[in-house]
């Protein structure tokens, strides 16, 4: 046989959800078969979900995790597939990938690079496996090899890649190559970054040419645990050409994308390298042969195969990462929906949009009825999607202005959310009374600007808790990364809440996304919103202090641009605060070095007093590498008292010489 059709399966899964896991991987592989699919690749411990944590460290998770390979097993009847699990050996654990060919399981390889940077904390759980080692793991009556293994399935070599391998400079496939396979797998669980499907594409693109083979690329999709997101992103390749590449962000269970690959051509292609220097005499236990071909159905157009679509912008990415973020968080979380404390501003406004755009975008791919389904604990009876998916609620003082209030009214309405508003200055007023008593003082904004200030957010807080508990809903907290940054948010008033969906997001960025989601957006799937105008035009506020003071964001802090340069390299970059400065003044010229000073100055004497803030924040997304989140990505001691020395440094410096 010289040609193949090869698939990668893209699956929503669930952590510990067994049945439904299983489920899901059979519904890929009926589909696959159905096709004409002959080699399958599904992601990365597809069967247990990656999002176990410590779960991952109890036998009988390991257990069950051979159990459901068992059960999926049974369902794969003339076609060869590969499936990633937690594997037990000796007392350790290793994330493994199973191949099952024609309802046999022939054998397992062993993850040999473990992701431990970023979010991925692998090595906690898993052991990395040797190169060019094999053992062998008991199943049952049946002893089954477990290694560095290449499979010879009909006549056709198959090896694995299991995700990051692929990222490292000394990648397993160059030994495969050498090995002489003419398919390489590389099943993942590869969260999604802004532009990471550019790299995962360039990897699979080379690994292809450089080693002479098809090379099929499967990730998982959706929000399988809480905080990542997986885009669901497949890529086929072969001999330096893209064959396919799967459609990203899509709402289903699990998403085919398949190919046919000619292996007369791989095999011109390894003949011709000058450079390969094949492995002789390798050892018998390295190798696994299989006598079963797939059956062939000729040559099938996939629908959801596209030529390399991975193009699209920042803004677009955002939109439907998010959107999808949610969606899977609103049901896998079994809640009745979404509420926002809504204050006619740009964090919360982006807020409600996120859910207008889940909804749209889920009944775009989905269909109304499968939409209805996949929510099934909502009982929408005669209201539509978005009145019985969103509230928003505009909670008013005296201190806020009929602008918010309009504001906060026309993108409700806009976006056809339940709309309420609240009057609660007579509440904070009772505050304010009840301190005045117990300090036997009046309080004054001279004096009290901070309590006064936060008094009224916190006060915002009870009654929205209150109605999101009624309607078994999820309070969204509207609180940004720039402000996590530097602790700009009042603990229990606007972080109050269960997800922060745009916590991993700069505030320059997102201003910009609001302004291109009112004048621009993506068609047809993403149409503009021209009534986020009335946020647009305004200047960022907390609108805690009285109108006469004209309060913003920026005067309280400094420009968002900056804030955002000073954020990438303080927290990305770990630069210290005398080279943050100096960069900035490389970088910043619109300002004098002294006044650049004083920003990073207070940035960093905000950042480091105000790490107990971001411990405490909501859950948010992942989305590029300056995530602060500390349970995930970004940790720093609480108590910093030792890093004043660094800024008392900074603040005796000179300019730097231009």
């Amino acid at each position: 046989m010289n040609r193949i059709v090869t698939g990668a399966a893209s699956l929503n899964q669930v952590p510990l959800d067994w049945k439904g896991n299983v489920r899901r991987a059979v519904s890929a592989v009926v589909e696959a078969r159905d096709t004409g699919v002959g080699f399958l690749c599904l992601p990365e411990l597809a069967l247990t979900g990656y999002g176990c944590e410590d779960m991952f460290l109890a036998p009988e998770v390991g257990e069950r995790s051979l159990d459901s390979l068992k059960d999926l097993a049974k369902e794969c009847e003339g076609i060869v597939v590969a499936v990633g699990l937690p594997l037990w050996f000796e007392s350790s654990v290793y994330n493994a990938v199973a191949l099952i060919v024609d309802r046999e399981i022939v054998g397992f390889v062993a993850k040999q690079n473990l992701a431990g940077d970023g979010l991925h904390y692998e090595p906690r759980w898993f052991k990395p496996w040797p190169v060019g080692q094999a053992e062998s793991v008991e199943m049952g009556k049946k002893t089954i090899p477990l290694g560095d293994l290449v499979f010879d399935v009909g006549g056709i070599r198959l090896g694995f890649e299991i995700c990051e391998d692929a990222w490292v400079a000394d990648r397993p496939g160059t030994r495969l190559a050498r090995r002489g396979v003419d398919l390489i797998f590389n099943p993942s669980a590869s969260h999604f970054a802004f532009g990471k499907q550019q790299v995962r594409e360039r990897f699979v693109l080379e690994g292809s040419r450089a080693f002479a083979c098809g090379y099929v690329y499967a990730n998982l999709l959706g929000n399988e645990a809480g905080r990542i997101i997986y885009d669901g992103g497949t890529v086929i390749a072969c001999g330096g050409d893209y064959l396919a590449e799967g459609k990203r962000f899509l709402f289903h269970d699990h998403v085919l994308t398949a190919a046919t690959i000619d292996l007369n051509l791989t095999r011109m292609h390894q003949a011709r390298q000058v450079s390969h220097r094949p492995i002789v005499g390798e050892a018998d236990d390295l190798s696994v042969s299989v006598d079963f071909s797939p059956p062939w159905k000729g040559a099938v157009k996939f629908e959801n195969a596209e030529s390399a679509i991975g193009e699209e912008t920042k803004e677009e990415e955002f939109s439907r990462v998010i959107a999808l973020g949610l969606f899977d968080y609103l049901r896998k979380s079994y809640s009745g929906g979404f509420v926002v404390s809504l204050s006619g501003g740009a964090d919360s406004a982006a807020c409600a949009v996120l859910v207008k755009l889940m909804t749209d975008l889920a009944i775009l791919d989905l269909g109304e009825d499968r939409f209805r389904e996949k929510l099934g604990h909502i009982d929408f009876g005669n209201r539509s999607p978005m009145e019985q998916l969103l509230t928003c609620v505009y909670q008013a003082t005296r201190n806020s202005s009929e602008t918010t209030r309009s504001a906060a009214e026309t993108v409700a309405t806009a976006i056809g959310s339940e709309f309420q508003e609240w009057e609660i200055d007579e509440i904070v007023q009772r505050y304010h009374a009840m301190l005045e008593g117990g300090i036997g003082r009046d309080l004054d904004w001279e004096t009290d600007d901070i309590a006064m200030q936060n008094i009224q957010a916190r006060v915002r807080s009870p009654g929205v808790w209150m109605l999101t508990n009624i309607r078994n809903a999820l309070l969204l907290s509207t609180s940004n990364r720039s402000e996590a940054a530097v602790g700009y948010a009042t603990m229990d008033g606007d972080t109050s809440g269960g997800l922060c969906p745009i916590s991993g997001i700069d505030k320059a960025f997102l201003r910009d996304w609001l302004r291109w989601l009112e004048n621009i957006g993506c068609e047809p799937d993403i149409p503009a919103i021209p009534e986020l105008s009335v946020i647009n035009a305004q200047a960022p506020t907390a609108e805690l202090r009285p109108s006469e003071e004209n309060q913003t964001d920026e005067g309280d802090l400094m420009p968002y641009p900056v804030l955002e340069a000073i954020e990438k390299l303080a927290i990305r970059d770990k630069k210290l605060p005398a080279e943050v400065w100096t960069r900035l003044c490389e970088t910043q010229e619109s300002y004098s070095a002294d006044q650049l000073k004083a920003w990073a100055i207070k940035f960093f004497r905000l950042w480091s007093r105000n790490q107990w803030k971001r411990e405490r924040y909501a859950p948010g997304f992942h989305v590029d590498d300056k995530n602060l989140d500390p349970k995930t990505w970004c940790r720093f001691p609480i108590l910093s008292s030792g890093f004043r020395k660094e800024i008392s440094e900074l603040e005796k410096m000179a300019p730097p010489q231009s």
